[in-house]
């Protein structure tokens, strides 16, 4: 299986057509995201080209290959207004007997882990800041942001073969 994996959009039409530019080309099986899809949120500036109609547009286009879950910036109207779930608080993704836990990561997160066996991966966002690394035997990942990096790069994740790779969205 081949994922893309991208969290805080934050309603930015420009960041999300870079981020489609990387779904066009590497063709994954699935996108995962993990919330904050559309509002730029009380603590953020507005991002470059904030558009949510635009950003509903393009997500609308991988609506059958999209697993996402709530951020804390995702209200009712957000899923009144998108093609695809994105109000359950987690979900899960087996592959190869990998199990990952997708959430946004201001309920659960590296600081907070939910109860997963141990081996498994937290996919988490929020904190607009990449990460990897393990914390009571669980793998903790955040992709960053793809529209608000709070460390310098707007960015995803891409997952194919087991293995997990920091991709960078360019300008």
């Amino acid at each position: 299986m081949k994922f893309v994996i991208a969290s805080d959009i934050h309603g930015s039409a420009f960041w999300c057509r870079r981020l489609c530019d990387l779904l066009e080309k590497e063709q994954p099986d699935r996108l995962l995201l993990l919330g904050d899809l559309l509002y730029h949120g009380p603590r953020n500036d507005l991002p470059r080209d904030y558009a949510p109609k635009e950003v509903i547009a393009m997500l609308g286009k991988y609506r059958d290959r999209i697993l996402a879950v709530r951020g804390n910036c995702e209200a009712e109207v957000d899923q009144m207004v998108l093609p695809f779930p994105c109000m359950a608080d987690c979900a899960q993704v087996f592959d190869n007997g990998l199990l990952m836990h997708l959430c946004h990561g201001h309920h659960h997160s590296p600081d907070n882990l939910p109860p997963l066996p141990q081996g498994s991966v937290l996919l988490s966002g929020h904190t607009h800041v990449k990460l990897d690394e393990v914390r009571g035997g669980i793998r903790c990942l955040n992709p960053g942001s793809v529209s608000i990096p709070k460390d310098g790069s707007h960015s995803c994740l891409i997952y194919e073969n087991g293995r997990f790779f920091v991709k960078i969205l360019e300008e």
